[in-house]
């Protein structure tokens, strides 16, 4: 008897899920591990988003079914932060969808947008998810090798045709993950004019758009000429305030694009927790203090864990966007290696770069999502146990 179908057959176990096993059972042993691993903030949501959240969950109203295509709050919030941030205009109705986190509504794209057999074009190294959401849907995907030479940004020349003829979506992602790379408006617009002259949606997933440092500004895909005609930009509360167990996002931008995903949507999920979206625009429309004041928290222990890298040997540079460090492991090392070495030297778990596709091979990430003294704690054993 078969208890899957054959397309979960190409689906390997979520990488962060088999790390977590791995990580509570050296624990269970009596081992101490500091989790650099995985990108989920430890700093809390600010007192006022909660106090916020509180008060609409006491109102009965709030506590039905959501509308399906998000409160018509927090989609005009969106479409304030766009015009605040960036000069763009937004209609809340046509251009704006709430999601249950970024995460779900890119996934959900892809079956939205591509038949089975039809190519889904991937950053590498990337975000899992962009790669399995593809398999899922029947599709495959086509990696866009990114290398340090080139600033992590992907050749869209070296796109063979036979799979531009068979792609339908690409994604893109800036500021990077598991990279930290970071692009100008340039970029974009080129990226904008490739798509459409290839009929290629874009799907930019711009989650970390406000973790942000020494005055990097991430632009907004849809700042290009002509965006609206070919791009979807996919927000995210979590990282910006500290929300990621809300699951609360967006997607914005192409609005045939957004009204497809939100029949998608309608006929598999039934939204987000109404006092969540009130919340979420609460945050997004509040004063935005706590955005610079976590910022100012992840760069002080950026410039920590550089310092220690470079004590034993490991040169990176300073990341200008992200919580994360993309850096070189040693020689002599492959990423898996060298992840294994860390945690068994150190018992602090960082992610092999392979684990994000091909090109990530040769690189490791690191997390500063920790308390500041566990990520002490975690420098201080790589200076003093990490031997290469």
């Amino acid at each position: 008897m078969r208890y899957q179908s054959a397309r979960m057959d190409q689906i390997p176990p979520y990488m962060f899920a088999e790390l977590g096993k791995k990580k509570a059972a050296m624990i269970k042993s009596g081992i101490d591990v500091i989790d650099l691993g995985i990108g989920d903030p430890d700093l809390p949501t600010p007192a006022h988003i909660v106090d916020k959240l509180v008060e609409e969950a006491r109102k009965p109203e709030n506590l039905r079914y959501p509308q399906f295509s998000g409160h018509p709050v927090f989609r005009k919030a969106v479409a304030e932060f766009y015009k605040r941030e960036y000069g763009i205009e937004l209609d809340p109705e046509t251009e704006v969808l709430a999601l249950i986190g970024s995460k779900e509504g890119l996934s959900h794209l892809v079956p939205v947008m591509i038949d089975p057999g039809e190519i889904v074009l991937v950053p590498d190294p990337c975000y899992p998810p962009y790669r399995m959401a593809a398999l899922l849907a029947g599709g495959k995907y086509h990696d866009m090798p990114m290398v340090k030479e080139n600033g992590f940004l992907p050749d869209f020349e070296e796109i063979p045709e036979n799979v531009l003829e068979k792609a339908r979506l690409m994604f893109l992602n800036y500021p990077g993950n598991p990279t930290a790379a970071v692009v100008d408006g340039p970029f974009f617009q080129n990226a904008v004019d490739f798509a459409k002259d290839k009929g290629i949606i874009i799907a930019h997933d711009s989650a970390y758009n406000k973790v942000a440092f020494s005055g990097y500004k991430p632009p907004s895909i849809l700042e290009a000429r002509g965006a609206k005609d070919v791009a979807v930009e996919f927000g995210s509360l979590s990282k910006t305030y500290c929300m990621t167990g809300w699951r609360i996002g967006y997607v914005v931008g192409n609005r045939d694009v957004i009204k497809a995903l939100a029949v998608f949507k309608s006929n598999t999920d039934t939204g987000v927790f109404t006092p969540i979206q009130l919340a979420g625009a609460h945050a997004i429309l509040s004063d935005q203090t706590c955005v610079d004041t976590h910022n100012d928290i992840y760069f002080a222990r950026m410039k920590g864990m550089i310092e220690a890298l470079q004590e034993i040997g490991i040169e990176v540079e300073p990341p200008k966007a992200s919580f994360f460090i993309w850096a070189p492991v040693p020689a002599g090392y492959s990423s898996t290696g060298f992840a294994e070495a860390v945690l068994e030297q150190a018992g602090v778990i960082v992610t092999p770069g392979s684990a994000f596709g091909p090109s990530g091979e040769g690189y490791f990430r690191i997390s500063l999502s920790v308390p500041n003294a566990r990520l002490d704690e975690a420098i201080g054993r790589i200076k003093r146990k990490i031997k290469i």
